[in-house]
């Protein structure tokens, strides 16, 4: 019999031996591959059709974002409302949303109305008109958002800060002009989409408690469309680093704030260090108890948080600081910086703050477990980075072996102030 006078043992996370759920693969007629996930206990599913037909694959800027929200504004049998009104009358929910080489148009649902929805999103993955007022209308609206957006420094800063460390002819440093926005034209959207998607490079990924009949459903549907499958071969994009390292900007006069971003390039998922150093970077910036957290927010109180990260890009990526700080103190925080970089190359992490640090990167990944679209999420990453289960076991056996003197030797060769690039926009 339970004792409740005696408290439970307690766990430290890195104790637990984690297991990624495996996938169930096949393919359409047509050579698509599907990746699902079978388990929960609601009758829902969710249903991503990931296509090559991010910005880095287009010739006019925006294309490729405009060309994917307008997907679901119009087919030659449907408008945008008779459209929006299939999937709200089912109770489902369909998005879509554009990143640097994927786009992707999300469903979900119960799975009893899977039969009446899954037409809708094949129209409008083959049909879509890219009707003239509805380009106007979307012009229009992301004009004013694009105009509102540039008067925050943290936007300004945001977008500034990817043109200097990859280039502002990279697609991953490009950003959008008022102008770019008004080039656009409803030939070009329907000539990315007909080459984008309509014969476009297609991998679906399939969460939930599936349906027993999936595999008919999606091949009636998909499975003779002239889509091709995924093969992961990207062009290879060299990257132009603005010469210059340190940026101050006055984008308000009036303005109180100071966006700061502190970036330097850095290799993709295949380097061998990358696992590593998403431990380090946790330590430095990655969690609220970080090293940056303790002294600039919760010591200086120069700011409501700090966070440093390694972005998610395919091919070539950035290690990036983010914060906003009074105007007065914008110049001290990155002195603050440097210092808490100074301090990981001379120091050795203790064991304690070490333990802390692997405890909440599995515990993470637990979550990241919890269900079976977190479970999905994880493979939809390590699939459209090329990478398989055994990433995910090494990264976790990584987070629990790495030593402190192999962190402080990761700090000496990445976190070197010189190799940063800094901006203030005010």
């Amino acid at each position: 019999m339970l004792d409740r006078k005696i408290a439970p043992p307690i766990k430290d996370a890195i104790e637990f031996n984690l297991h990624l759920k495996p996938y169930t693969f096949f393919t359409l007629d047509n050579g698509v591959p599907v990746y699902t996930i079978d388990a929960g206990t609601q009758e829902v599913i969710q249903i991503e059709f990931v296509f090559y037909a991010g910005n880095s694959f287009e010739k006019q800027k925006n294309a490729a974002g405009a060309t994917n929200f307008l997907l679901k504004n119009g087919t030659s049998t449907k408008t945008a409302f008779e459209i929006n009104e299939a999937f709200d009358y089912y109770g489902a929910y369909c998005s879509r949303a554009c990143y640097n080489e994927t786009a992707v148009v999300n469903l979900s649902s119960l799975n009893k109305h899977l039969d009446k929805l899954l037409p809708v999103v094949k129209e409008m993955i083959t049909d879509a008109v890219f009707l003239e007022e509805e380009l106007s209308t979307y012009k229009q609206n992301t004009k004013q958002r694009l105009s509102v957006s540039l008067k925050k420094c943290d936007f300004v800063a945001s977008r500034l800060i990817d043109a200097y460390v990859y280039g502002e002819d990279h697609p991953y440093g490009t950003y959008t002009h008022a102008e770019d926005i008004d080039a656009l034209n409803t030939a070009a959207l329907k000539e990315f989409y007909k080459q984008y998607y309509v014969n476009g490079q297609c991998i679906i990924f399939v969460s939930g408690k599936l349906p027993a009949n999936l595999k008919e459903q999606l091949n009636n549907n998909f499975g003779s469309l002239s889509l091709k499958t995924f093969n992961h071969q990207l062009s290879t994009i060299n990257t132009a680093p603005a010469a210059q390292k340190k940026y101050r900007i006055t984008n308000d006069a009036e303005g109180v704030q100071g966006a700061i971003r502190i970036a330097r390039d850095f290799p993709n998922r295949h380097h061998p260090d990358f696992m590593k150093v998403m431990v380090l970077n946790t330590l430095f910036g990655g969690y609220f108890g970080s090293r940056l957290m303790s002294n600039i927010r919760e010591d200086k109180g120069y700011t409501y948080g700090i966070h440093s990260y390694v972005q998610n890009h395919l091919q070539q990526t950035a290690w990036m600081i983010s914060t906003e700080a009074g105007k007065d103190v914008s110049e001290a925080t990155i002195e603050e910086v440097y210092k808490e970089m100074k301090l990981l190359q001379e120091e050795l992490v203790d064991e304690e703050e070490l333990l802390l640090v692997r405890n909440y990167l599995i515990g993470t990944i637990l979550g990241d477990l919890d269900g079976p679209f977190q479970i999905m999420g994880r493979w939809k990453n390590l699939i459209l980075n090329n990478l398989d289960e055994i990433y995910f076991y090494d990264s976790v056996q990584t987070i629990k072996t790495i030593s402190a003197e192999e962190l402080r030797e990761l700090a000496k060769k990445y976190l070197n102030p010189e190799d940063f690039y800094e901006l203030i926009v005010i």
